[in-house]
């Protein structure tokens, strides 16, 4: 029988894990938003992955994984959904043969438009729950946490 550590040691890193605390922040928020979404059967994973096709330029698809911190198979997966739903396609890169673009369709970008307003009004109540100079230090934390994350390139494939 494996020893147990001590209720202390449970305690501390309960208080003081970055990695748990924003677990379990990340794991809130996105409840949140999907309940939010739900009655455009949208996920607000799938409304990240579509307002970051709603660009000038369509990114590749490693670009794209790079950009949301995810690695190209579960991107891949993700994206699946939404080409059947016909919100998103995949297209070859006319430059390079092997390379793949994502664009957002004409019907992704209307329920784009659609679900913008209710993460406006799901970001006003949280932001209301901060002082603004409270939410801009979270959000450059958070920011700061998710370059390191990019740069170390083990956790992302380009």
């Amino acid at each position: 029988m494996s020893k147990k550590l001590p209720i202390e040691v449970v305690h501390e890193v309960r208080d003081a894990c970055l990695c748990l605390a924003t677990q379990r922040a990340a794991r809130t928020l996105a409840r949140r938003f999907d309940r939010a979404f739900a009655p455009l059967g949208l996920t607000n994973g799938q409304f990240s992955l579509m307002m970051s096709l709603n660009a000038p330029q369509a990114p590749t698809l490693g670009r794209l994984a790079q950009a949301l911190a995810m690695d190209r198979t579960t991107l891949t997966a993700a994206l699946k959904s939404l080409e059947r739903r016909g919100l998103v396609e995949t297209r070859l890169d006319e430059k390079d043969r092997r390379a793949r673009r994502l664009f957002l369709t004409n019907a992704g970008g209307d329920l784009l438009a659609a679900a913008l307003p209710i993460w406006r009004r799901e970001h006003a109540a949280l932001d209301a729950g901060f002082s603004h100079s409270e939410g801009q230090r979270l959000r450059k934390a958070l920011r700061t946490l998710g370059a390191e994350t990019q740069t170390e390139g083990k956790d992302v494939k380009a």
